[in-house]
């Protein structure tokens, strides 16, 4: 089954075909670009690419993954409007998966107990714990870095990935290593592959926000006359 898989949850913006068999998933063609400010302009283009790169159609598609954040919120509702869209066009299900653990799942090679960090910019982060078999054990969650290396100690993490994790690696104390340092798409296609296998009935694509947007309604009204 051919599968598109997209995120847009940070910086990277990222558009992936996997094909999802009885047996695995494999990769069959990528593209990520770091904008973080052109995620709108950048997603589109990038499916049209990795469908043209193994000769294939929007028609072809079983099945859409996409990346749930947490991420900022402009960014992060890319990826998911481009997916939920594409999937009722198309009659294909979608389904979510939190897009830290396209970060943390790749780290299952290890036996370390690993803190993936990503920007989250007001100088916080979206942060998760996963232990070495790659499973999620605290977060997603949001908050300072500072905040977030406390907690990193009392769960003896030694090693960190991600872009959050690189900008802020001073605070955290912790190795921080080269890669991963945005989602991986075959990871999340990977984390999504038993619901594709099974032909679930797709899913909502609720994005994890993890706090409210800037921008709030106005609740009052200014006087305009004196």
């Amino acid at each position: 089954m051919l599968v598109l898989v997209v995120d847009s949850s940070t910086p990277a913006v990222t558009a992936a075909l996997v094909e999802v068999s009885a047996v695995g998933v494999a990769l069959r063609a990528s593209r990520c670009t770091v904008d973080a400010r052109a995620h709108g302009e950048l997603l589109a283009p990038q499916v049209d690419a990795v469908l043209a790169d193994v000769g294939a159609r929007p028609a072809d598609l079983a099945a859409i993954v996409a990346g749930l954040g947490p991420g900022p919120f402009t960014g992060l509702r890319v990826g998911l409007v481009t997916a939920a869209t594409m999937g009722q066009v198309l009659g294909v299900p979608t389904y979510g998966v939190c897009s830290l653990d396209g970060l943390g799942r790749p780290a299952e090679d290890g036996d370390e107990t690993v803190l993936v960090a990503s920007d989250a910019r007001r100088r916080e982060v979206y942060w998760a714990v996963y232990d070495g078999a790659g499973r999620r054990v605290a977060g997603p969650d949001v908050a300072a870095p500072a905040v977030v290396a406390e907690r990193a100690r009392e769960m003896a993490v030694t090693v960190a990935v991600g872009d959050g994790a690189h900008r802020y690696a001073d605070v955290l104390g912790l190795l921080v290593r080269d890669e991963p340092r945005y989602p991986d798409p075959l990871a999340l296609a990977g984390l999504a592959a038993s619901r594709i296998r099974a032909g679930g009935p797709g899913e909502a694509l609720t994005p994890l926000y993890l706090r409210r947007p800037d921008a709030v309604a106005a609740t009052g009204h200014k006087p305009v006359l004196r």
